[in-house]
């Protein structure tokens, strides 16, 4: 059928040929075969010491090692929004220090959650996912403290991973009830 003028094209979006798996369970404990990526949200000030960084720190010192020595010897000043360490944790899984927040507190009713640096983060830890032939694992990344919502972040890790072939999986805690 041709084209009018002013019509609209209607075009199918990409089906990712993996698309995000949920899971009950705990993110530093990830469920799949061969090489692991880990990834969360880090803020660009150098702090450590609540939220989803907690577990990390419980199950492994790594992480929160690297990360404060990338903050306190950056010389070349790669600790920005959108940087990605990739840390070693195991000899298959690693830890993904995506810096996505700016600072640690809402200023002027804006969360400290950067899309973008989120975005330009999961670029970057797509190719090493891909160098590693890694699969990604998370919690719901930057809607902790960083203050995002799901339904943003989702659209990012679908574009930036799952139509990328990369295996993404995100767990939910599940919740314990007294009775």
């Amino acid at each position: 059928m041709p084209h009018r003028p002013g019509a609209t094209i209607l075009t199918e979006s990409p089906t990712p040929t993996n698309p995000i798996q949920y899971r009950i369970g705990d993110a530093t404990r990830p469920e799949a075969a061969g090489n692991k990526i880990i990834v969360h949200i880090c803020n660009d000030v150098g702090g450590w010491g609540a939220g989803f960084v907690l577990a990390l720190s419980k199950r492994w010192q790594a992480p929160e090692r690297e990360y404060r020595r990338w903050f306190r010897d950056n010389p070349a000043h790669d600790f920005e929004l959108g940087a990605v360490q990739l840390v070693r944790v195991e000899a298959d899984i690693y830890v993904a220090n995506l810096i996505g927040q700016r600072d640690i507190r809402s200023v002027g009713g804006r969360p400290p959650i950067r899309y973008e640096a989120v975005r330009s983060g999961l670029a970057r830890l797509r190719e090493q996912a891909l160098g590693l032939s890694a699969s990604v694992h998370m919690p719901r990344i930057g809607c902790g403290l960083a203050g995002g919502r799901w339904e943003e972040i989702e659209v990012i890790v679908r574009e930036e991973l799952s139509l990328h072939d990369i295996a993404a999986t995100v767990y939910d805690l599940a919740l314990l009830r007294s009775g």
